[in-house]
């Protein structure tokens, strides 16, 4: 009986899906407007991410070290450095590799070079280049790198110079942008959710008042809530994923259009290929939003009617 029942709500719904041509079209129109809201935010995020993610590389904290210091002391550092939780990475520098990355920025200056060859030896020291997982994390590895004892050698000390004091005050603004636009980021997304949900909402159940008095009808004859309800649930699964189908193809030109003109201006992120790389997410995303949004809507929409 509960297989016949189910049935007949189907095929109840799929007919009146195609029979209501208005009303569908109109909720489908709605819900592909609203995923395709959800969908920019995804890709929003996501480039506001990938360019916060390409920010947080480009900083780092630089340790000069003076042309004596042995290689032994400066791995020793190194080492210490990298035991650290704050840290993520430390790259080590030699004095020759110094030398070299010193001409090649220097390679339009014949003065500068001249001036360095006429010196006979090499006047750099090597460098410890130390990437923190967090932009916030740096104060607190300047200061270890201000204490450790390892930075000293028979009470003379190893290093030349540490930039972070010399950055501290882009490198605080950094962490404080960061901070800020995830926290805008999280309030604009739930923000223009909410709005799209009411939205699709208020349109299905418009949808839905003008079969009020069919719905009134079974219920006197009857009909069980769940019988009367199932049908417009089907109708808005449906138009869910009729919507979700055309959201995610018109994401495709799109984002074809938009990737180029992404990696030009934010250099980490093309979103076409973002789209491609991640379409299996983007599409659960979508759809699935899509059929939930449709069928709450639905189910929600019919309650008031339920009531004879």
């Amino acid at each position: 009986m509960m297989l016949i029942s189910l049935k007949r709500i189907f095929r109840s719904g799929f007919l009146d899906f195609w029979r209501n041509s208005v009303v569908s079209f109109s909720s489908v129109f709605v819900l592909t407007v609203t995923l395709f809201v959800i969908g920019c935010l995804l890709f929003l995020q996501a480039t506001l991410e990938s360019t916060l993610r390409e920010l947080s590389d480009k900083v780092d904290v630089n340790v000069y070290f003076v042309p004596t210091a042995l290689e032994a002391d400066i791995l020793g550092v190194k080492s210490q450095i990298e035991a650290l939780p704050e840290v993520e990475r430390v790259e080590y520098v030699t004095r020759e590799q110094a030398l070299e990355n010193f001409r090649i920025r220097h390679a339009d200056d014949q003065l500068t070079l001249q001036a360095l060859d006429e010196l006979g030896d090499n006047p750099l020291g090597a460098v410890l280049n130390v990437k923190a997982r967090e932009p916030s994390q740096y104060e607190s590895v300047a200061r270890f790198l201000e204490t450790s004892p390892a930075l000293s050698k028979d009470e003379a000390s190893i290093v030349d110079n540490v930039n972070y004091f010399q950055n501290k005050i882009a490198i605080e603004r950094l962490a404080g942008f960061i901070d800020v636009s995830e926290r805008v980021g999280l309030l604009a997304t739930i923000a223009l959710a909410a709005i799209s949900v009411l939205i699709t909402f208020n349109t299905i159940r418009l949808a839905i008042y003008t079969s009020r008095d069919e719905i009134a009808v079974m219920k006197l004859v009857g009909a069980s809530s769940a019988y009367v309800r199932g049908p417009f649930v089907i109708e808005g699964v449906l138009a869910g994923v009729v919507a979700g189908v055309l959201a995610l193809g018109l994401f495709y030109p799109l984002t074809y259009w938009l990737g180029p003109i992404t990696e030009q201006f934010f250099a980490s992120i093309n979103l076409f290929i973002y789209y491609r790389a991640h379409f299996a997410e983007v599409f659960l995303i979508v759809m699935g939003s899509g059929v939930a949004l449709g069928a709450l809507s639905s189910f929600l929409a019919t309650k008031k009617y339920l009531r004879v």
